[in-house]
């Protein structure tokens, strides 16, 4: 059984990106820089894929006719559209401490965390993203680059991810941390 060049495109892959105004796009084979404005970002796609702009839309087809392109297809297009979505509008992720005593601070470029820990924790975000705590309880991860962002987030959490038992650390908002009932004395009825 021969794959049609149509069979083997992907559902997302095969979607337009509609290009906002004041987003500029630079296509040079598989390099594509974005800049709006919030920013610029670069990266280098597969190279089995054409990357089109055509009537106020970016489209990415598939070069080979190869059924293993297929993830690859909804990849690079959902990649695309982050970076679009990024330099127009932002990425965020918001944190929150739960814990007596737990808190961040910012001072200067660095965040400090008081996480219980006979040391406060330093840590310096990498460049592109800002950090901002509006209070202590909250730390807010903000840039351009979708993939930094989650990733920066996901180093702060790590410093003192949520436990089962009582619910202190630091978690995502929104996030649900299941919990553990514990110990406790059993009654023998006696």
């Amino acid at each position: 059984m021969v794959n049609t060049y149509f069979g083997i495109m992907s559902k997302i892959g095969k979607k337009p990106i509609p290009i906002p105004d004041g987003v500029q796009l630079e296509i040079e084979r598989n390099k594509i820089k974005v800049c709006g404005p919030k920013g610029c970002l670069s990266r280098e796609f597969h190279p089995d894929f054409n990357i089109l702009e055509k009537d106020g839309n970016m489209i990415v087809l598939p070069k080979k006719k190869f059924s293993s392109l297929q993830p690859y297809h909804g990849l690079t297009r959902a990649l695309l559209a982050n970076m679009i979505t990024g330099v127009n509008e932002g990425y965020t992720k918001v944190l929150e401490i739960i814990g007596v005593g737990y808190r961040a601070k910012m001072s200067g470029n660095t965040l400090e965390l008081s996480l219980g820990f006979s040391c406060p924790i330093v840590y310096k975000p990498p460049d592109g993203i800002k950090i901002e705590v509006p209070e202590p309880q909250r730390i807010m991860v903000t840039g351009i680059d979708k993939e930094l962002v989650g990733n920066t987030a996901s180093v702060i959490r790590k410093f003192k991810s949520p436990e089962p038992y009582k619910g202190k650390g630091i978690r995502y908002k929104g996030e649900y941390v299941r919990r553990k009932q514990g110990k406790r004395a059993v009654s023998t009825g006696i």
